[in-house]
């Protein structure tokens, strides 16, 4: 529960001729985290294929598949499982995807000849309607020797000053009004064209294509675009329906080629990590130590025993270069999502998600301890949990759930329900000496921080940093420094006596503050010993380094103390919007004439203002925890710099791996 699953190194040595049937193999069971390995005299002498032109085909097929749904308009391709997958090459998907993509494109170029009609005749249609009952012929516009006719629009407003500007030289049908322009249909001379051509620019007139274009009159033009109109709205149909037919034709056979392809991209992408001799191949990875055994039967099983399988421990591994595994139950994977937030914990280090579960909780419910808010949460959560849809949804489920849990406790201990006073085992945040709330979320506060301390002690010595585990600032005289100045702190505070002991001052205060001076020369003459580079230039650097890291340490733990000061800050800050609430809602209700809450406006105010300080406080309580665990806690011990344990699959969607059955 407090380290990570325990890892083995593992080498299978396959024939050539086997490795996709090995590799097929482990991505179905979905239980060994692959690592890429150079050539050499530990591994084997030749460097790993090359795969990227494969891998670009790849790339290309996927592009053109998704390209086709996009086209046809699905959605979600079916799912497709590992059992109905053909045996082909990517050679086979090309041939079998072509036909499809032909006959997606003839169909929606069927559709887009379509549609540019059915948008001429809709762009004619809204130039001509203006003119219905228009008997002038198009064909005879042009041909009259002595008149000139313009036909088009201008904006509304300048109707009457071209009727000025235009004269008596000129005949004009104003015609009806879209889109703020009037039709026009104006008749002069030839004589007179150019004044009335200088007039219609002044104008801002537009001239209708169609007048230029067309034949007959203009009513039999509309007629005609009308019946033309009409018979494309049925011809729009017909693409419709053969593209959801071929939708429902294509759509299985581009989700098997579709996963086909997935499987061959990740294959072709594992075969880059292993290096070979000329006939065999040497996969390298992390597993389980539990998945072993049914890995290695496995293995065995695919290739007839022509394999060969090591595993061995860690050993001297690098901590950064393990994967790591995190196995929680259920009360506890929400938590998870909260340290993995910060960062992957190292391999050695300790697991922090029980101790994070218990703080969290316990900081939320002190900012936010209300009986009647803590059983909407856990409402909420238990909706989200069985109505969820996603793991990540039914966990955060779970969250709810328990902090809904956690607030109605304090709600308990502060006598709160919908911030109306009732039985309690303390009192309300704001009743009482403030002091007493204050050292009280500071004595939680030196509680989570010494955890932390005890924490990083124990990694340091785990990981063989004995020089960090003594000597850090948050080592072993670090902690005797902290918890040093609390005891005298304390002494001074409830003792009578004023003074401080000499022996008081050396044993707590200024022995550790020296042994943290130590901590960069010790590590620079141990560097120096082995024939390393030292991290200091000389000695002096290195004393200098420390003094500065030790005065770093003292604000460190004094600002990480008063921090949690901010637990009281939001618990009062939560009781008093409650209390402004209430008395707020009494008031209107007093003003409506009903006694207490009787009135509907009081209620409403009540309702309104509960609900709000769910919503906002309570984001506001998650946010402060979870600062207070990353900023005070976390920054004592948790380095983050581990990796994920991320299991090499060829399912897109594959549950978690159980080789053992």
């Amino acid at each position: 529960m407090f380290s990570a699953v325990e890892m083995k190194r593992l080498g299978v040595v396959v024939l050539e001729r086997d490795e996709r049937t090995v590799l097929r193999g482990l991505g179905a069971l979905g239980a060994v985290h692959l690592v890429r390995t150079g050539a050499g005299p530990d591994t084997a002498p030749q460097d790993p294929p090359d795969r990227s032109e494969a891998l670009a085909r790849c790339d290309d097929l996927l592009g053109r598949i998704d390209k086709v749904g996009r086209q046809l308009e699905l959605e979600d391709l079916p799912d497709v499982t590992g059992d109905v997958l053909p045996e082909i090459t990517l050679d086979d998907v090309e041939r079998r995807l072509k036909p499809i993509e032909t006959q997606t494109d003839e169909v929606l170029r069927h559709r887009e000849v379509t549609l540019q009609r059915w948008g001429r005749v809709t762009a004619l249609l809204d130039q001509v309607q203006a003119y219905e009952g228009l008997e002038l012929s198009f064909d005879q516009v042009g041909r009259f020797s002595f008149l000139h006719f313009a036909i088009g629009s201008l904006p509304a407003e300048n109707l009457a000053a071209f009727e000025q500007q235009a004269g008596e030289n000129v005949v004009l049908l104003p015609l009806g009004e879209a889109e703020g322009r009037r039709r026009i249909v104006a008749v002069t001379s030839r004589k007179g064209r150019f004044a009335l051509e200088t007039a219609l620019g002044k104008s801002n007139f537009r001239r209708e294509a169609i007048a230029e274009s067309a034949t007959g009159t203009m009513q039999q033009l509309l007629e005609e675009a009308r019946r033309e109109k009409e018979q494309l709205s049925t011809e729009l149909t017909r693409p419709r329906e053969a593209i959801e037919a071929l939708a429902r034709n294509v759509s299985q056979p581009l989700a098997v080629l579709r996963v086909v392809v997935a499987v061959e991209r990740k294959i072709l992408e594992a075969e880059q990590h292993f290096p070979r001799t000329e006939a065999t191949v040497l996969i390298n990875g992390w597993i389980p130590s539990d998945d072993v055994a049914a890995v290695r039967r496995r293995l065995q099983d695919l290739v007839g025993g022509r394999c060969v399988v090591e595993t061995e421990g860690p050993g001297d591994v690098p901590e950064e270069e393990i994967p790591v595994l995190l196995r929680h139950p259920r009360l506890l994977r929400p938590f998870e999502m909260l340290v993995v937030g910060y960062g992957m914990p190292g391999y050695r280090e300790l697991e922090p998600t029980l101790f994070v579960a218990v703080t969290f909780l316990a900081m939320f419910g002190i900012m936010f301890g209300d009986v009647g808010h803590g059983a909407v949460l856990l409402f909420a959560g238990l909706a989200a949990r069985w109505a969820g849809r996603s793991e990540r949804v039914r966990d955060v489920g779970v969250l709810l759930v328990l902090a809904g849990m956690s607030s109605a406790l304090f709600g308990v201990v502060y006598g709160e329900y919908f911030g109306f006073r009732g039985w309690g085992l303390w009192h309300n945040p704001l009743e009482g000496d403030a002091t007493e709330v204050l050292v009280d979320a500071v004595a939680i506060g030196v509680a989570i921080i010494s955890l932390g301390l005890v924490l990083n002690i124990i990694n340091r010595f785990r990981r063989g940093d004995v020089v960090g585990g003594f000597f850090d600032k948050f080592g072993v005289f670090g902690a005797i420094f902290y918890w040093g100045v609390l005891a005298l702190g304390i002494k001074l505070t409830v003792s009578d006596e004023a003074a401080l002991h000499w022996a008081e001052l050396l044993l707590l205060i200024i022995l550790p503050l020296t042994a943290l001076m130590l901590k960069e020369p010790i590590q620079y003459a141990l560097a120096r010993r082995a024939g390393r580079e030292p991290h200091a230039d000389n000695i002096l650097m290195a004393f200098l380094e420390s003094g500065i890291e030790m005065f770093e340490a003292v604000l460190s733990y004094t600002a990480n103390t008063l921090s949690f000061i901010r637990l009281a800050a939001y618990a009062m800050s939560h009781a008093a919007i409650l209390m402004a609430t209430l008395l707020l809602a009494k008031e209107v209700s007093a003003m409506a004439g009903g006694g207490g809450l009787g009135s509907t406006a009081g209620a409403v105010i009540l309702i309104v203002g509960n609900l709000m300080t769910i919503v906002l406080e309570g984001l506001l309580a998650t946010v402060q925890a979870i600062r207070l665990e990353y900023y005070e806690f976390f920054s004592k011990f948790f380095s983050g710099g581990g990796h994920a344990f991320r299991p090499f699959r060829l399912a897109e969607k594959q549950a978690k791996p159980s080789p053992q059955e």
